[in-house]
Formats: C-alpha cells, sequence, structure tokens
C-alpha cells in the first residue's frame, strides 16, 4: 500500500499540473483527456522513473559556492565535522541542519520527494541509505527496476566529478600553515548553519510565546517567561528575485539571511559618585523628573476629584519614588566602605546606612535610620515640585502632601 505521503505528493503535483493545463476556454473533452493523461503521468509508475533520472542533476551539499557568486562552480562538498563542546555555532556542533541542494530547478521536486517523511516519520532519502525493506516495497514499480530507482535517485548524493575543484570566482584567503608557506583557501557558506541561525533568531522574535510575553510587558504584566532580543540585525540577500538559482534552502528562505554584529561594542564609560553632602541634593537632578512633575501638576490643578484622577496622581507619586529608589539602587552596587573615606564626612549618618552596602545588616536590625529617609524624601518631592514649576506651583497642604506620604510607605519596600 503506497504511503498517504507520497500519494499526497504526487496529487499535489498532478493538481498543479492540471490547474496550468485547464482554462476557461478548455473543453469537456481536452479537460477529460488532460485528467487521463495526468493520471498516467502522475501515478508512481510514471513519475518515477523520470524522476530517478533528474535526480543527477541535483547534488547534496552542505557548503554551496554560488552564496559567493551565482555563476560558481564546485565541487558539492559534504563536510562531516565532530562535535565539540568549544561554544561556537560551526557545522559539526548544529546537529539538527539539514543539507542543502544545489542543481537544476527543474528538477528541485525530486529532492522535495526525497524529503517526504513516510509513517514512521524517517525520509524517503534515509531509506534508500539504510536500504530498508520498506522503500523498496514503496518504490518497487513495473516501469522501472527497482535497483535503478535506487541508484537514480542516490544520485544526488554523489559527485560524478574526478577532482575537487574551486571557482575563480569564489572568495579566497591565504591561510598560515607553517613557517614554510600558506594554505589558499577558498571561503564556502555553511547554508544550513546559517538558516538554521535565521531559524532560531525568528523563534525567539516572532513565535507565539515571545509575542505573548511582549504583549504581557506592554500591558505592564507579569509573565513566567523571558523576553530575549538580538540588536543590530542586518538582513543579506542572496540571488536577486532569482533565490532558487542560488540553492534549495536559499530558496525556501527568500533568498535573505541575518546578519550578526559583528564589531566591538560602543561601550560609553559610566561612572557612579556616591553624594558628598546630601543624596536628594547631589544625587537626584530636578530637571530628570521635568515630564512627571509636569503631569503630577495637571492632576492637581484638573477640576474632577473623582477616584480615578486620585488613581492617575498617585501613579505619578509612585513613579517618582521609583525613580528615586532606581539611583539609590545604583549607588548600592558600589563596593560597600565607600562611605568611610574622607571626602564623605559630611554625608548624614542615617544616608551612609542607607546607601553603603556595608550597612546592610544594620539596615534590617534598625528601622529608625528609614524615618528619615521617608521625612526627607517627602520634603525633597515637595521642593522639586515647587522649584520645577516655579510659580504655576501649587501651595501643597495636607490634602496634596499627605498622599506623598503614605506612597512613600506603599513603596517603602523599595527604598529599603
Amino acid at each position: 500500500m503506497l504511503d498517504p505521503a507520497i500519494k499526497h505528493f504526487l496529487d499535489e503535483r498532478k493538481e498543479l499540473w492540471l490547474k496550468k493545463k485547464i482554462k476557461s476556454k478548455t473543453t469537456e473533452e481536452e479537460k477529460i483527456l488532460f485528467e487521463k493523461q495526468a493520471a498516467v503521468e502522475f501515478s508512481l509508475p510514471g513519475w518515477l522513473p523520470g524522476a530517478a533520472k533528474r535526480a543527477s542533476q541535483l547534488s547534496l551539499v552542505s557548503h554551496p559556492g554560488k552564496f559567493s557568486h551565482p555563476s560558481a562552480k564546485t565541487t558539492p562538498i559534504i563536510a562531516l565535522s565532530p562535535s565539540d563542546n568549544d561554544g561556537f555555532l560551526r557545522t559539526g556542533n548544529v546537529t539538527t541542519v539539514d543539507l542543502d541542494v544545489l542543481g537544476n530547478a527543474a528538477a528541485l521536486d525530486v529532492f522535495k520527494f526525497l524529503s517526504i517523511k513516510l509513517v514512521d516519520n524517517k525520509t524517503i532519502l534515509t531509506h534508500l541509505d539504510e536500504k530498508t525493506s520498506t522503500i523498496k516495497e514503496q518504490l518497487s514499480i513495473p516501469t522501472l527496476p527497482f535497483p535503478d530507482v535506487e541508484q537514480g535517485l542516490l544520485a544526488v548524493k554523489e559527485d560524478t566529478g574526478t577532482t575537487v575543484k574551486t571557482s575563480n570566482k569564489i572568495k579566497q584567503v591565504y591561510f598560515p600553515a607553517d613557517s614554510s608557506g600558506y594554505h589558499l583557501l577558498s571561503v564556502l557558506t555553511p547554508s544550513g548553519v546559517m538558516y538554521k541561525l535565521k531559524e532560531r533568531i525568528n523563534q525567539m522574535r516572532f513565535s507565539e510565546a515571545a509575542k505573548e510575553v511582549r504583549a504581557a510587558k506592554k500591558a505592564n504584566k507579569d509573565s513566567p517567561d523571558d523576553l530575549s532580543e538580538i540588536y543590530g540585525l542586518s538582513v543579506i540577500g542572496f540571488g536577486g528575485t532569482k533565490p532558487q538559482n542560488i540553492s534549495v534552502l536559499n530558496s525556501q528562505n527568500g533568498g535573505a539571511a541575518y546578519l550578526l554584529p559583528s564589531m566591538p561594542p560602543n561601550l560609553t564609560p559610566r561612572t557612579i559618585y556616591p553624594p558628598k553632602v546630601n543624596f536628594f541634593s547631589n544625587s537626584l537632578w530636578p530637571r530628570a523628573f521635568i515630564d512627571d512633575y509636569q503631569k503630577f501638576h495637571d492632576v492637581l490643578i484638573a477640576d474632577a476629584n473623582n477616584v480615578h484622577v486620585r488613581r492617575q496622581r498617585d501613579w505619578l507619586i509612585r513613579s517618582i519614588i521609583y525613580q528615586v529608589a532606581d539611583r539609590m539602587w545604583m549607588i548600592r552596587s558600589l563596593p560597600g566602605q565607600w562611605s568611610d573615606a574622607e571626602r564623605y564626612q559630611a554625608l548624614p549618618h542615617y544616608q551612609k546606612i542607607w546607601l553603603d552596602q556595608q550597612y546592610r545588616e544594620t539596615r534590617q536590625e534598625d528601622g529608625q535610620w528609614f524615618d528619615q529617609v521617608k521625612i526627607n524624601l517627602a520634603r525633597w518631592f515637595i521642593l522639586t515640585y515647587k522649584k520645577l514649576l516655579a510659580k504655576k506651583a501649587l501651595s501643597l497642604g495636607d490634602e496634596h502632601s499627605q498622599p506623598i506620604k503614605d506612597m512613600i510607605v506603599e513603596c517603602e519596600e523599595a527604598l529599603r
């Protein structure tokens, strides 16, 4: 019994052929003739002998030369590199990479046939390599002896040339071999590895899981999954409008591959300066908060005083407090005992406890220091508002200052 995958492949080829032949002006008699012709040509006995002959027009390769130049003709190479835990993305270490195919684009349907997975999840090509009884049963036809079918289809893995050859269109480099000379190397593209990299990057960026994490991030919701991103990607094209002339994998990927950034990063030195006298005046620059304070002011002068307005006000207060906490944690990232230096002697002791990591145990045992943080943070909040809004600033009485103090208490965990 013919494997369902093989039957589906032949039916698909037949439908495509009929679609090209049968037009709106085709008569009913012509249609019947075309259907009879298709039934013969796209049956396994009708199609397989021609496929076995055309298979020799294709070559399985791991490193096609045509990625350097479409007219390059080189020996088909299948590199069998050993796997090694060396941390490199290279041939041999990527075990799930598919081989590529070069050759006549009109014969690519033969490779598609060889790639069909039968009910046991093995491809036809794998069955032919392993010489299984299953493939002999499936491909035995009256129109061509099975040994001829087998030999013809396996021609995709054979090199008919007698010598290894390169091309002057391939990029070449002189590589030092020893003190006496160099090897002249032809640089070929590992297309399987290249497109496996593209597949993994696309999975990272565009999978359903990645979309869900991005949606959660946009909605400010928690997600159990991590979000990964690769910046600085470039896209390189091969083959122009005819990517199939380069290779099968190139055609399947639309002629486009990714280039990872390979230049050294531009590093901007970042120096964290601890406060010498007062954290609130030395480490917090009012202009950095101008946007949030302007929005805070707009809420204060709004005519409405309902739950939505109060929630927006509290959200803005919390945002400013968290920015203060971020700066505090940046200073805490410094090695402990920095506040013992003479230049920081004027810094209040409660701020040394708050900011210097040498006091982290003290922060857990004694909470009196944090009372000073809360008082001075509330004072800084109000003074910064008045400084930034100047004449527009409102006088913040208990009605407006109490929510600030309440929010500082609510954000205590981030500030401690």
